[in-house]
């Protein structure tokens, strides 16, 4: 509870701000043109040729099992961000379902989507990849083919595994940088 001035600071105060006038407010212009939106820097072509790039993969990236929980983010991208994400406290705004696909079609499926929610501003979307409890000895195929990817992809600011409700360790939510 703040303390009430006494009379003797409410008076002097008065005194030092007598001669004082408001400022002017700006007069604005009921027609004022909205900001325009952010362009990409890139065009449809150089994207599409990223996701391409970026679903081959390297072989120096780690070996997941069914139950490891994945997560990533880019540097620069805050622990509490991730930790929201992981949360699921970002509205998912699509999603993509690769279960029963082949690598090859989960790549053009998973290529096409990230274009598309790029293209239309989408910040999270969420991916089920399935668990891969079938694949046997191979592991989990789609969720390491989907894992690669989202890392060598620059529009992907972040992911982890979804909450257990959403999929859990079978699905992932994604941070898309509309802007990269």
């Amino acid at each position: 509870m703040k303390p009430k001035p006494d009379k003797d600071d409410a008076a002097l105060f008065r005194e030092a701000t007598r001669d004082v006038k408001p400022l002017r407010r700006a007069q604005r212009v009921a027609g004022d043109a909205p900001k325009p939106r952010a362009r990409t820097r890139f065009t449809r072509a150089e994207p599409l040729s990223m996701l391409t790039e970026a679903l081959h993969g390297s072989p120096d990236e780690p070996e997941l099992t069914a139950a490891d929980p994945s997560a990533f983010a880019r540097p620069g991208v805050s622990a509490l961000t991730l930790r929201k994400l992981r949360r699921g406290q970002y509205r998912v705004q699509a999603q993509l379902d690769l279960h029963g696909l082949t690598q090859a079609e989960a790549k053009v499926r998973l290529r096409e989507f990230l274009i598309t929610a790029l293209e239309r501003d989408v910040r999270c979307v969420r991916i089920v990849h399935g668990k891969g409890l079938r694949s046997g000895a191979t592991g989990p195929v789609l969720r390491q083919l989907v894992n690669r990817a989202l890392r060598h992809s620059r529009q992907v600011l972040a992911f982890a595994s979804a909450r257990p409700v959403d999929g859990g360790t079978g699905a992932l939510y994604v941070l898309l940088d509309a802007a990269a």
